[in-house]
């Protein structure tokens, strides 16, 4: 019996008097237990925000509505609950667009409460297609249609969210809000699916090719999130090497046979480790251009698999040998069980102690010698390495940490150079290839991870677009380190279409901003750093229990254009 056959006890409650649909879908949100709510508010969203915070829903408000969907976004990422989002009717919805849209294509499970106009305001300033914007960038569309359907509507759109993991905008028509709520609702308590376990045939499937393998390696997704314990016993005993798609960086944290992330931002040893494979197992991984670097790091005569809980997942990037649809942990788990049953004893595989200490020596960036780019700049002032910085900002952080990554030229340092402790501290909100959503991203994560520190590795160009959340920030008090690695460029463009021979690229680069003035005008600490001596004031910041941000303002060398955006470009 799966766990949706156990019927929940509903919870009945008599409405309060003067309650109306608004204060309903705010006590029947918290009442499903929503983890989180972000916003901005206005006259149209007021009551349903203020009946969710008095109803026990904790909220931050941010400064932008983009702002407040990425954090709601990373919320959810790292905390494992439904965050929500609320916003006016219109310009507020279009506003958190992008946030939207990034959280809606990672199917992260997010609740948006759009106001929205009445049917009959035709003429309204605010009136536009609710719906067909939230169906454009991939989210559900779901309506509140009426007082007497409102606890039906929300259990519905929340049932979206939490259990198949999807985006959703919740439109509130204000004439509905409006209406009074019904004397009695019943809200039933939505229980988790159980876990999808594949179907015999594929698991055996699975079990005949690890046995054929000799260099198996396994590679998580988002979707093998949850499942390390299980994909680690199995690769165990077929002598699998493991690593991570970007997304989900940390999952194997510690383990002697983890190559870490795979793709555009692999270490020379662990792509020429992964490329090497004769059998390749995605759990809960796309397999797409950035994790196999367009296909280079599958060799010829290589099978793949894929592991997925979605049927139009499999082989959706790349040609696969077998498709098994199922949960990551389940599936790893019954192909053990089958290897088992069949008396396979544990097999060395590709763990031998040559690739242990290949691993050990050269599979984290840390220990990849490189050359310094510092010194001088164009101008003479003196410019910083980004590895050379990031790997001192690494040795000086704590353990404990959430980093958050912003997108551009730089990302790869502190993705490659930022160790993490588990899956959890480190959120990586890429898949709509926006910048300027990383500060909100490690805000939400910070609230989602508060015994960690929160870390933010961002461009000056995506720093200065989400700024204003800096005032968020520094309002919730966060100890967040900011670390902008500031080129006073578009970085990805000016290499991107230096490679073409000379061009004008007066449209990506800027005059030199002085981030750490801008910074310390929001209320926080702030550094210049131009060298490793300049990171000194780090540790003094680290060792006062700091309670405002830290922002650096690393003034970086060029790095000719990262290897990772070369890849990257090849997609466009």
């Amino acid at each position: 019996m799966t766990a949706q056959a156990h019927a929940p006890t509903p919870k009945t409650a008599s409405a309060p008097a003067g309650e109306t649909v608004a204060h309903l879908v705010g006590r029947t949100l918290a009442e499903l237990g929503a983890g989180h709510c972000f916003g901005v508010v206005g006259s149209g969203n007021f009551d349903v925000t203020n009946a969710l915070i008095r109803h026990g829903v904790p909220y931050t408000a941010a400064r932008h509505e983009g702002g407040a969907a990425t954090m709601a976004d990373a919320y959810a990422r790292m905390s494992g609950k439904v965050a929500l989002l609320s916003v006016h009717q219109g310009c507020g919805l279009t506003n958190a667009t992008t946030g939207i849209g990034e959280a809606a294509k990672s199917r992260t499970p997010l609740l948006v409460l759009a106001a929205e106009t009445a049917g009959a305001s035709v003429n309204s300033n605010f009136t536009m297609d609710q719906p067909g914007l939230a169906r454009s960038v991939g989210a559900l569309s779901h309506r509140v249609h009426s007082a007497a359907s409102a606890v039906a509507d929300v259990v519905r759109a929340f049932r979206a969210a939490q259990n198949e993991r999807r985006t959703v905008v919740l439109n509130l028509p204000l004439d509905v809000q409006a209406q009074p709520a019904p004397d009695t609702n019943d809200v039933v308590p939505i229980a988790p699916p159980a876990p999808v376990r594949p179907a015999a045939l594929a698991v055996a499937a699975l079990a005949d090719l690890l046995l054929a393998a000799e260099r198996p390696v396994f590679l998580a997704g988002r979707g093998g999130r949850g499942a390390r314990s299980e994909i680690l016993a199995l690769a165990e005993h077929v002598g699998a090497l493991v690593a991570t798609s970007a997304v989900a960086k940390g999952l194997f944290a510690g383990e002697p046979f983890g190559l870490g992330i795979s793709g555009g931002f692999s270490s020379p040893t662990t792509a020429e480790l992964i490329s090497g494979a004769d059998l390749i197992v995605g759990f809960g991984c796309a397999l797409n251009m950035w994790t196999m670097r367009h296909g280079t790091l599958i060799g010829g005569g290589t099978a793949v698999v894929q592991v997925d809980l979605e049927d139009s997942a499999l082989g959706a990037n790349r040609p696969i040998t077998l498709g098994v649809l199922g949960d990551s942990a389940a599936t790893a788990a019954d192909a053990l069980a089958e290897l088992q049953r069949r008396g396979v004893s544990p097999r060395t595989g590709y763990r031998s102690e040559e690739v242990r200490a290949g691993i050990a020596e050269s599979a984290r960036w840390q220990d990849v010698p490189t050359s310094d780019l510092g010194g001088p700049g164009a101008d003479g002032a003196l410019r910083i390495d980004p590895r050379v910085l990031t790997r001192r900002i690494d040795e000086l952080l704590p353990a404990e940490r959430v980093v958050a990554v912003d997108s551009g030229n730089f990302m790869g340092y502190p993705s490659q150079y930022l160790d993490v402790p588990d899956e959890f501290g480190f959120c990586f909100t890429q898949a709509f290839q926006s910048i300027g959503l990383g500060l909100s991203t490690a805000i939400g994560s910070a609230l989602a991870q508060p015994h960690r520190l929160p870390v933010l590795g961002t461009g000056d160009g995506g720093f200065l677009m989400g700024i204003s959340e800096l005032e968020t920030a520094v309002r919730l008090r966060l100890p967040l380190l900011c670390i902008v690695y500031n080129d006073a460029a578009y970085g990805a463009e000016v290499h991107h279409f230096a490679e073409h021979g000379p061009v004008d690229v007066s449209t990506v680069t800027f005059p030199e901003t002085d981030i750490a003035a801008i910074a310390r005008g929001y209320g926080c600490e702030a550094l210049t750093v131009r060298t490793v001596e300049d990171l000194e004031p780090l540790k003094v910041w680290l060792d006062s229990t700091p309670d405002r941000p830290l922002v650096l303002d690393a003034k970086i060398a060029s790095d000719g254009g990262a290897w990772w955006l070369a890849e990257a470009f090849k997609g466009h």
